[in-house]
């Protein structure tokens, strides 16, 4: 495998989904609050489904490349590096298993402003843990010409 690729590869899933989560935090979970609440359940329904299409695979794609480069450990990339990336991505899908996920079964619901509130916090924690990701492969990259 052509390690530059990984890291390419990597750094693209990686950096779409901090544009991603970025994009959530700061447009799309605050116009929650907006949404009639006679509206709100079709429109976080169809939220869900639309999203869920763009975000899963990103996140499966930077799943197998962070474990990509932690088996491959392309040149310049400390092994120690590539587990705190890959405990990283760990933590994201925790986060968004045990916390965002039940925080939309609530808003699944209709609005609730501690839920959306809640959701706020968990895609703030999910967005700095990407946001560190993006860091490091960067980084990676940088390391990698």
């Amino acid at each position: 495998m052509n390690e530059r690729w990984l890291l390419v590869g990597h750094a693209a899933a990686t950096w779409a989904l901090v544009g991603l989560a970025w994009t959530i935090w700061g447009v799309q979970y605050p116009l929650f609050a907006k949404v009639d609440a006679a509206s709100f359940p079709s429109f976080h329904a169809a939220h869900t489904a639309r999203i869920t299409g763009v975000v899963m695979p990103l996140m499966l794609m930077e799943l197998l490349a962070a474990t990509g480069v932690l088996l491959f450990r392309p040149t310049g990339v400390a092994r120690w590096e590539a587990l705190v990336g890959l405990g990283l991505v760990g933590a994201v899908w925790a986060v968004t298993a045990f916390w965002s996920v039940p925080m939309h079964g609530r808003l699944a619901q209709g609005f609730e402003a501690s839920a959306h509130s809640s959701l706020m916090w968990g895609h703030g924690l999910r967005t700095l843990l990407w946001t560190a990701r993006g860091a490091g492969a960067a980084l990676w990259l940088g390391r990698g010409e």
